[in-house]
């Protein structure tokens, strides 16, 4: 069933798990994604992110999400990712998405609080839901990379200023995250994630999910982390699985797409064990 963001985030705040948000850039993706939450019972997040839409057009990714989405027995949000222009969201919005995050964490924070605030508004009169950032999570490579990613660590206080200004149903939060893989083993800011949950009352969302541990999900989503995004790791293995068809004799097309698709359910299975979504639907 399609749904917006806080149908499944609210629940998540409360009974202390989190939602897997994944980029589906192709069917075989979105199926990975769909099939696996059916199969465990969880709620689920899926779409796209403005970065990746050289790979498919926002208008491509909604003609197969929302009704693949809408015909899924477990809640599906359908939410466009890291909204770097208003243009886009709004052409989000209208194409069905039921959720946008609106990124303006580059921005002077007064400029993020007011473009924010006015994207809350026009979503909230038609049911979307709205993600903000506040700090900015870098990637660990490119030119997106933070030679001091510490210089940008999301501030509670500020986060609470922030939530009230703003509106916003969750807030993305730089603690130690990164897009991308990581080249090193990340330091999370445990402290400063319950303390932000602490002041915002808000849903949190972590960026960068793709290549933390184990522990560092369990200890992330205690302290206040509603909502982890996975791109890279289900990405790979995508790439993974086509390898292992190719090894093992498929020789089109459509016999590859079956090895695609289980290595990215393995990947799904294991996150959203991982985050404690499984079995939560009521």
């Amino acid at each position: 069933m399609l749904v917006n963001m806080n149908d499944v985030l609210l629940p998540a705040k409360k009974r202390k798990y989190a939602v897997g948000f994944f980029n589906a850039v192709n069917v075989e993706m979105a199926r990975a994604i769909i099939e696996t939450a059916e199969e465990l019972h969880a709620p689920v997040m899926i779409g796209t992110a403005e970065i990746l839409l050289p790979a498919m057009s926002l208008e491509r990714v909604a003609e197969y999400l929302i009704p693949m989405a809408a015909k899924a027995s477990v809640p599906v949000c359908v939410h466009y990712d890291h909204g770097l222009t208003f243009e886009k969201c709004m052409e989000a919005i209208k194409l069905g998405f039921t959720s946008v995050m609106y990124d303006c964490s580059t921005e002077e924070y007064k400029a993020n609080v007011t473009k924010v605030a006015e994207m809350v508004r026009i979503c909230h009169e038609t049911g979307v839901t709205v993600e903000g950032e506040l700090g900015h999570v870098g990637d660990n490579e490119g030119a997106g990379k933070l030679a001091n990613p510490s210089d940008y660590f999301t501030d509670p206080e500020v986060a609470a200023d922030f939530a009230v200004l703003t509106g916003i149903d969750s807030l993305a939060v730089a603690v130690g995250n990164a897009h991308g893989d990581y080249k090193f083993p990340p330091r999370l800011d445990f402290g400063r994630i319950e303390a932000i949950a602490g002041s915002t009352g808000l849903p949190l969302v972590l960026h960068g999910g793709s290549g933390l541990s184990d522990s560092d999900f369990r200890t992330a989503v205690q302290k206040g982390i509603c909502k982890v995004n996975i791109f890279t790791d289900i990405d790979k293995a995508g790439k993974a699985g086509i390898e292992e068809g190719l090894k093992a004799g498929a020789s089109s097309i459509t016999s590859l797409i079956p090895y695609e698709i289980e290595a990215m359910k393995r990947v799904v299975r294991n996150k959203l064990e991982l985050f404690g979504s499984v079995g939560r639907i009521n």
